[in-house]
């Protein structure tokens, strides 16, 4: 595309990537069927949509399956593949790396090789590993070497340990991955890990899940903080502006009326969730919303290059 074009755009920040290896790992751990897709798939659903760059990220369920050695193992071939496809097709797509993030020493290793060796463009990582959520002291050493680094990390839901074995009509993403991007984004900001790292770029998918709507609870809590000036210094609202949120399965008027309630569009970036969603849902939710043209190009891709200015 023409550089004009390119600039003219959409830009998806929640397009994922589903390599070979990883494939295989996640169904053989039992997550039924994942789609098949390859760059040429998505640059044909990014084409038919006006989007112009996807930024690719690692989609659900993640990569641990409970061994360390497999862990490192699908983080750097993911990273891999996603590097090639960013080399094959530079002005279409971007890469958030993955980590093994329960294994902190490989993940410190990765972090160097996706950035120094790859030229990752930031981090894409799961709500939750276990039972532990990203404001877990444990992940301390890797939110040090990231903020010393600037960087961009997304994050996107997944089973959460604690609802994995649920048994009724709803299928557990149905409800469950927006509560857990809920509870990280609580866990990041009420552990002081937001305060404590704050160069680090926080991107959550799916309009934040249902952070809009129970914002006065998260309010009562800051409010019952024995080390307040610690944790929150700024407070809880301060931290909550900062961050960024996509608008994945967002993008109807309840959930953009609620987000934009919230943080300004200049916090809201465009994103489609495909494979798992085509592309157009949100490509025609936000086209109907009326907004005004400033915050709707900000939205469609001027806070992304905002976040990664090489790829204007």
């Amino acid at each position: 595309l023409p550089a004009q074009s390119r600039r003219k755009g959409l830009i998806d920040i929640h397009h994922h990537l589903i390599a070979p290896d990883y494939r295989k790992a996640a169904e053989a751990a039992g997550y039924g069927t994942l789609p098949r897709l390859s760059p040429e798939l998505s640059i044909a659903e990014m084409d038919k949509n006006g989007i112009t760059l996807g930024m690719l990220s690692l989609a659900s369920p993640g990569l641990w399956f409970g061994n360390r050695e497999q862990s490192r193992f699908l983080a750097r071939s993911i990273n891999e593949y996603g590097a090639k496809m960013v080399r094959d097709y530079p002005a279409r797509f971007g890469l958030l790396a993955a980590l093994p993030l329960l294994d902190i020493d490989a993940s410190l290793k990765e972090i160097a090789y996706a950035y120094d060796t790859l030229k990752a463009d930031g981090i894409g990582l799961i709500t939750s590993y276990e039972d532990r959520y990203l404001g877990d002291a444990v992940f301390a050493p890797v939110w040090e070497e990231l903020n010393r680094r600037n960087a961009v990390v997304y994050t996107h839901p997944s089973w959460p340990a604690c609802c994995s074995k649920m048994r009724d009509e709803l299928n557990v993403s149905t409800v469950e991955y927006a509560t857990d991007t809920t509870r990280t984004i609580g866990s990041i900001v009420l552990s002081g890990t937001a305060a404590r790292y704050p160069n680090i770029r926080w991107i959550f998918s799916h309009g934040g899940g249902t952070l809009p709507f129970l914002v006065s609870r998260f309010e009562r809590e800051e409010a019952t903080l024995k080390d307040k000036q610690r944790i929150l210094p700024r407070g809880l609202r301060y931290e909550l502006r900062k961050f960024y949120y996509e608008i994945a399965q967002a993008n109807h008027p309840g959930a953009l009326d609620a987000l934009l309630r919230l943080v300004p569009a200049t916090q809201v970036l465009f994103g489609t969730d495909y494979p798992y969603r085509p592309a157009g849902e949100a490509v025609e939710g936000l086209a109907a919303y009326k907004i005004s043209p400033a915050d709707r190009q900000a939205i469609e891709r001027e806070n992304v290059l905002r976040l990664f200015p090489a790829k204007k």
